[in-house]
């Protein structure tokens, strides 16, 4: 079995899966509960002055049939006060030493954040993550996301905080910027020991149509949230990737976004992150989907032959290019297998609609519409593919107009029916090389 422990910035942790800082990290009693189902650590609901919620405080986009696929909420830091949070934390170390605690943390003044960092730290915490993401409430104060969006206010509290702690100092980056490359080597250039993105997306999720008042509706009004949850997740990783190509980020991610299970993680550990933070999925299934996690990552780990979750870091990050660098002469192309076709022939729609106008059915050849590549005509297959399910509806795709847009395999609902098959192809170009031999001019442009 691979070993899944990892070491974060000099913070040893059993695995890399632990709760990010939010509802199921809020107590003493749910961060046991969620140890003993198998998390290797909890970064704590963010600390600092108690704060009063207002009601109600979440929001959900659902979609066809799958609850929660996005998350909005309102809700701030802990409304607890600090001494019942800390004395929870002493707790828990005692009980699980060898479980991560990461304080999350948020306040104002460089007073009060060498207070809050050292009360902490006597409590037996790990490390401290410092929140810069939050975007609702917390930065109409001047705080959360509010710092996360100026680089040089980042770095000056960030260099704050390192004067003070004695344990590893992780930087948490709101989504909220125009470039995650500036906040993340601000966060570098003030002694942070660690990143940890993303924070939630500002948003709002809804609109009540009877009254008229955003969602969640908080009596006849509403603000915006920060939404996350499996819809944020591309964001998510192309931001963790972004940082971890940079040669200016030294230091080691904690991954965040719409992580829901094993796979989800294993995405964000080989491009680039060395542990992984779960809010919303734990919010709607529990803390019992660790063990799938951990169970699952193991063996995928085992199949490819690495004997670490360590070996799979950043394994991915090497095949991200910029557009310019891809290979213009890479093809595939669609095919159906007739076998596994239930002739819904929604790949037809979709690509006549929605692509590049080069699936057909029936037996007749059919003509190119006039935007084709090539012009003239598609010639139907003989014989044309009959299916055991779809009979005669089975479509099939003229190849020589298939650009391999992969929109067809997307949408048909019958699992291996539509494959991307790859042709022979030329010698590699890319689109920087055009540039460089003076060839990135193609006919029919502006001054043609």
């Amino acid at each position: 079995m691979a070993d899944l422990s990892i070491d974060f910035a000099g913070i040893k942790s059993p695995n890399p899966f632990w709760l990010a800082s939010a509802p199921p990290a809020n107590s003493g009693e749910q961060v046991m509960r969620a140890f003993d189902a198998g998390w290797g650590g909890a970064v704590w609901k963010t600390l600092g002055d108690p704060i009063m919620n207002v009601s109600s405080r979440f929001g959900a986009v659902d979609y066809r049939g799958h609850k929660m696929m996005g998350l909005n909420n309102i809700e701030l830091i802990t409304d607890r006060p600090l001494e019942v949070n800390l004395k929870e934390i002493r707790e828990v170390k005692k009980r699980y030493p060898k479980h991560v605690i990461i304080a999350s943390l948020m306040t104002e003044t460089k007073h009060d954040w060498k207070v809050l960092i050292q009360k902490c730290e006597d409590a037996g915490a790990d490390g401290l993550e410092l929140n810069f993401g939050c975007p609702h409430g917390m930065c109409e104060r001047g705080m959360g996301s509010s710092v996360g969006q100026e680089p040089k206010l980042l770095q000056e509290i960030t260099s704050w905080t390192k004067e003070f702690a004695k344990t590893p100092v992780l930087v948490k980056l709101t989504p909220n910027t125009g470039d995650i490359l500036e906040p993340g080597l601000a966060a570098v250039a003030g002694g942070g020991d660690g990143i940890s993105l993303i924070n939630t997306i500002k948003s709002i999720v809804g609109v009540d149509l009877d009254r008229m008042v955003p969602l969640p509706r908080v009596g006849a009004a509403s603000t915006n949230g920060g939404y996350c949850g499996p819809a944020v997740k591309p964001i998510a990783l192309h931001m963790l990737s972004a940082l971890a190509r940079d040669p200016g980020i030294t230091v080691p991610i904690s991954g965040i976004g719409g992580i829901s299970d094993w796979r989800d993680a294993a995405e964000f550990i080989a491009l680039g992150a060395t542990s992984v933070q779960v809010c919303t999925a734990v919010m709607h299934y529990g803390y019992r989907i660790v063990e799938d996690m951990i169970e699952g990552l193991s063996d995928f780990l085992d199949a490819r032959g690495m004997k670490s979750v360590n070996e799979l870091r950043g394994k991915a990050t090497g095949a991200y290019q910029e557009w310019g660098d891809l290979d213009l002469n890479y093809k595939i192309v669609a095919e159906i297998d007739a076998k596994k076709c239930i002739g819904c022939q929604l790949c037809v729609t979709a690509c006549h609609d929605g692509a590049h106008q080069c699936i057909f059915t029936g037996e007749q050849d059919r003509q190119r519409p006039p935007q084709a590549h090539h012009p003239g005509v598609a010639k139907a297959p003989k014989p044309l593919p009959i299916g055991a399910i779809a009979g005669d509806r089975v479509p099939w795709v003229d190849e020589p107009e298939c650009v391999g847009c992969n929109l067809c395999q997307l949408v048909c609902p019958v699992p291996g029916c539509i494959t991307m098959v790859e042709k022979p192809a030329a010698k590699k170009e890319t689109w920087n090389d055009r540039v460089r031999e003076g060839r990135d001019k193609i006919p029919g442009g502006i001054h043609s």
